[in-house]
């Protein structure tokens, strides 16, 4: 398994923060999470409120806990309430959350990201992702995805 470094983590979240500078979207929280789960880096942006942190955190969590977005966790509400009771760890079952892969699809980590809308949320932690030298879910083309059974997002689009 191979390690995200501390410089590769915080490359991540600047990508983050770049992206949401470009889509004027509001104060940003990113937490960016090793494969096995414990903190890399986190950075809050000026302006973002209590607690983002936290929902980061169980964002990012979230995806690394079922080997899919936090968006795609968000879709099985039953299942999801009965997970979060079994669970080690905090699971925010919203959007915001994606996987960290490598080139040949291991995942590396997770990223989660705070603070405005779903889809905002998700568009900058996939930038962020790709600032870093890394891909996203969406990036891997249909045999990578069966091959690696990854769950596919449907398209991304900002909702302003």
């Amino acid at each position: 398994m191979r390690a995200i470094s501390l410089a590769e983590a915080v490359r991540i979240i600047e990508g983050t923060f770049a992206s949401a500078q470009k889509r004027n979207a509001y104060p940003l929280s990113a937490i960016v999470l090793d494969a096995g789960g414990r903190v890399k880096a986190f950075h809050k942006q000026d302006g973002s409120s209590l607690l983002r942190f936290e929902i980061a955190y169980g964002k990012a969590f979230a995806a690394l806990s079922l080997n899919r977005s936090s968006r795609q966790v968000l879709q099985k509400p039953a299942f999801m309430q009965s997970l979060v009771e079994l669970s080690d760890g905090p699971l925010f079952l919203e959007g915001g959350g994606q996987l960290i892969r490598d080139d040949t699809g291991e995942i590396v980590g997770a990223l989660g990201v705070t603070g405005d809308v779903n889809e905002v949320d998700d568009l900058c932690a996939i930038d962020g992702i790709h600032a870093g030298g890394f891909r996203a879910d969406d990036d891997f083309d249909a045999a990578a995805v069966k091959r690696l059974n990854i769950k596919k997002d449907p398209p991304l689009r900002d909702p302003r």
